[in-house]
Formats: C-alpha cells, structure tokens, sequence
C-alpha cells in the first residue's frame, strides 16, 4: 500500500513560521533569493518537489546571488568553529596530513585570487586528495566555466542540506 501522507520532517518543515523557515532554508544555502523562492513554494508534498525546487531556483540565481550563496561557505580544510555542518561536509580533510593540509591552503588562496571567491566545491564523501587534485584542475577554467559549475557544486550541497533537513527526526 503506498502513503500519500507527507513525511514527518517535510510536514515539519511545510509547519514552520516563515521566519523559522527561512532561517533553515539559510542553513541550507545563505542565498536569499534561493531560500525566499523555496520558501514561497511551501507546502511540498514530497522531498523531490522540494529538491526540484531547489534546482530551479538554484538554476535562476544571478551571480550577485551566487556570491552571497558562496559567501556561507568556508574554504576547504578550514571548516567553521562550531559548525557540525561545515565539519562534517568537510570530513575528508580532517585527517589529511600536515602537508597536503598546507597545500590545501595555498591552492585556496591561489584560487580565490584567480576568481574572487571561495574555492566550492561538494566535499561530502571526497577524500583531501580528491579536493585538492579537483581545485588543481578548476584554477585553469575561465571565470564562466568556473560560475557554471560552482552553480552546480551549490546544488549538490543544497540537495544534501534540504534532505538533511527534511528527513531529521523532530
């Protein structure tokens, strides 16, 4: 028998304040625009209307957008004090050795100067050596080739914050 019921942590989300809803959809992605949009489509029904959502609205951001969206994050190797979600989308640098750590740092630094902002890039379940070999890689993209795909680096993360959101218990 299948349930059209809305899972628990959607209907919880589709039950927020506004305000509250706003401020987990910025946990998710520190765009505005891309929160207010998803906030607007409120209720979903299911998980996947809220990621579709979050694609399209994802897809429409102008490059001011991805700049504040890109804003919230911290560059690899150097996730945020006190921040779970930032430790733990970055775990593949915490027992990277000194070295490569080093490396990390100077490659961010290389990058952003290239670019004018944070590397990006969807850490989860990538290894130090994978993040830096892929930063080695992009420091050659123009600057368009490099708005594309943080655009859709930031979709990928979002798809796994919105899921994280969605399906935590109450």
């Amino acid at each position: 028998m299948t349930s059209t019921s809305t899972p628990p942590g959607l209907a919880r989300f589709n039950d927020l304040t506004e305000h509250a809803a706003l401020a987990a959809l910025h946990e998710a992605c520190a765009s505005t625009a891309w929160a207010r949009r998803l906030l607007t489509g409120r209720p979903y029904a299911t998980a996947d209307d809220l990621y579709i959502a979050g694609d399209a609205a994802m897809a429409e951001l102008t490059g001011e957008d991805l700049a504040e969206a890109m804003a919230g994050h911290p560059p690899i190797g150097r996730p945020k004090q006190g921040d779970p979600t930032s430790a733990r989308e970055q775990r593949g640098m915490a027992g990277a050795s000194d070295d490569l750590k080093a490396e990390m740092l100077e490659l961010n630094l290389a990058y952003q100067d290239r670019f004018g902002h944070v590397f990006l890039i969807c850490a989860t379940g990538r290894t130090g050596e994978q993040m830096r070999d892929a930063v080695k890689e992009r420091i050659g993209n123009s600057p368009e080739q490099e708005r594309e795909i943080v655009r859709t680096e930031l979709g990928k993360i979002n798809r796994i914050r919105l899921a994280r959101l969605v399906e935590e218990d109450a």
